[in-house]
């Protein structure tokens, strides 16, 4: 029985444990996190895409029974006024919406499903280097400990030790010139929004909101920020992000101040990063997949979503061919979608940056309904939502695939 590592125990190293377990392979996921963190991450959009991949694990109706469905945004100006309602999954097909839903809990019901089926994981072991020899690879962690496999799989994110290890040339994530900073609020005589974001273009910035059933309001900010370092992200001091978000979106309609001065809990604050094109995906035993090879900004609701499918894909590349050609027809199917939704969030990125003068932003404004009424009926989104990881051929006895 073969062996796989995989380096990251979130939303994708779960979900690549699953489907190669299925398919005959021994698997140990790794998680650098000491426990899981029940507030980690906020919440994020798992769209219609990644909703069939999750099905074909199972665990789609465990997701949903505490997700927001949410098959469309409203998107508003500054003063409030309707720009127009977008589509969140197929145009017209409103029971196949996405779902907004919290990320510890997306993480929890793949971590159920990996402990359903008895794969290990090891907490507290971040990657520090990998090793590979003419029969095995091996991952060495901080703590001193290592591991050997067959394979190992990097699905640890933006700042991947395996993509540097893929390529020590690869490039660098650069930073989008956006913060993400959200959290949970409750405001009081606030209905909830049944099937549907609401998006805000402000005037000094970017703010989304829904609002539960139970009237928890989940929200999020995208100020236009310099960057700032993570570790400076994680200590920033609650009280001073609500100050700076509050002076921003003070003139903004309602209800978005009296959210801001609603918020109940912790608040964090993330970087948003993109990495447009990562020419190698895989090197020897070690392959990369999700936001290690092509992070994308949340803007298009697709992280999640692009990772999930690059875990079927790959589980299908192994099951008709070894590595490295699997490797290789992985990133042949997978690059050029991803990397088309990682251009397609950094435009829409673009309409909310601040502009920098009261024209720039007359502009912005006047140009934004004509935008968006070309996202209403843009063809891009049912290619983006209806994507199905399709069945590779199987291989022929000499080892070229052939139709089945």
């Amino acid at each position: 029985m073969p062996k796989a590592l995989i380096i990251g125990g979130g939303v994708v190293g779960p979900a690549m444990a699953l489907f190669l377990q299925r398919d005959g392979w021994e698997v140990e996921l790794f998680e650098s996190r000491r426990e899981p963190d029940a507030f980690g991450g906020l919440f994020l959009n798992v769209a219609t895409n990644g909703l069939a991949v999750l099905e074909t694990l199972g665990v789609r109706e465990r997701l949903l029974s505490d997700a927001h469905h949410c098959p469309y945004m409203h998107m508003r100006g500054a003063r409030g006024q309707l720009l127009a309602t977008v589509p969140n999954g197929p145009a017209g097909e409103p029971e196949r919406g996405s779902a907004v839903v919290r990320r510890e809990w997306l993480n929890l019901v793949l971590r159920e499903a990996a402990e359903a089926a008895q794969i290990p994981t090891r907490w507290g072991t971040r990657l520090e280097r990998i090793e590979e020899g003419p029969d095995a690879v091996t991952a060495h962690f901080a703590d001193g400990t290592s591991a050997v496999g067959d394979i190992l799989i990097g699905c640890d994110g933006v700042g991947s030790v395996t993509r540097r290890w893929i390529d020590p040339h690869a490039p660098e994530p650069r930073y989008a010139g956006l913060l993400s900073v959200g959290g949970f609020a409750r405001v009081e005589g606030l209905q909830p929004t049944p099937d549907a974001q609401t998006m805000v273009f402000g005037e000094h910035g970017f703010f989304g909101y829904l609002v539960r059933e139970d009237a928890t309001v989940y929200w999020f900010a995208n100020p236009t920020h310099e960057e700032i370092d993570r570790e400076a992200l994680r200590t920033w001091p609650r009280d001073e992000i609500l100050a700076e978000l509050r002076d921003a979106h003070r003139n903004d309609p309602y209800p978005v101040p009296q959210i801001l001065d609603g918020v109940v809990g912790a608040v964090g604050a993330y970087g948003v990063y993109e990495l447009t094109h990562v020419p190698s995906w895989h090197r020897g035993r070690v392959v990369a997949l999700g936001d290690a090879v092509h992070a994308t900004s949340p803007s298009a609701g697709q992280g999640a979503s692009l990772a999930l499918e690059d875990a079927a894909t790959l589980a299908q590349c192994l099951r008709t061919g070894g590595f490295p050609d699997a490797f290789a027809r992985y990133q042949q199917r997978r690059q050029p979608r991803a990397e088309k939704v990682v251009a397609y969030a950094a435009s829409i990125n673009r309409n909310k940056r601040v502009p920098r003068t009261r024209l720039t932003r007359w502009l912005r404004d006047a140009m934004l309904p004509v935008f968006l009424r070309g996202a209403m009926t843009d063809t891009r989104n049912n290619d983006l939502y209806n994507y199905v990881v399709a069945d590779e051929p199987a291989p022929s006895p000499d080892g070229h695939p052939r139709r089945r």
